[in-house]
């Protein structure tokens, strides 16, 4: 039912939405940044790439200026919307993420995670990727 990627230069998220789209048309897909590194945010709202400043982030996996000449256009097309979380977010997706599933993982691997979290009510019962 909804993808909850990690959007740093929009490869990984470019590269999702066009598989999503073919295997399952009706899932909403999601972009997650940081909120410090909101640069994804405010170019899918311009409809042009936005280049902001380095952000200081903890996800330093998404710690890009600007989304990628090539994937823009493909994200811009795939994305049902895209969403920041504030670095306060990430510390308890990774606790969980390190007690339940046993993995010890960067940051920027739980954006989605925390995305979903802020969004619990909405999607239980639901099919979620993270």
């Amino acid at each position: 039912d909804a993808l909850f990627v990690p959007l740093g230069g929009g490869g990984l998220l470019s590269g999702t939405g066009l598989v999503a789209r073919e295997v399952a048309p009706g899932c909403a897909l999601f972009g997650v940044e940081p909120e410090a590194g909101d640069d994804g945010r405010q170019s899918l709202a311009r409809g042009e790439i936005v280049t902001i400043e380095p952000p200081r982030t903890l996800a330093d996996g998404a710690q890009t200026l600007a989304l990628g000449e090539l994937t823009f256009p493909l994200v811009r097309e795939a994305v049902t919307d895209i969403l920041t979380v504030p670095d306060e977010a990430l510390a308890p997706c990774l606790r969980d993420v390190a007690t339940y599933l046993k993995l010890v993982v960067e940051p920027t691997g739980v954006l989605g995670l925390a995305a979903l979290y802020a969004q619990a009510e909405r999607w239980r019962g639901k099919r979620v990727g993270v």
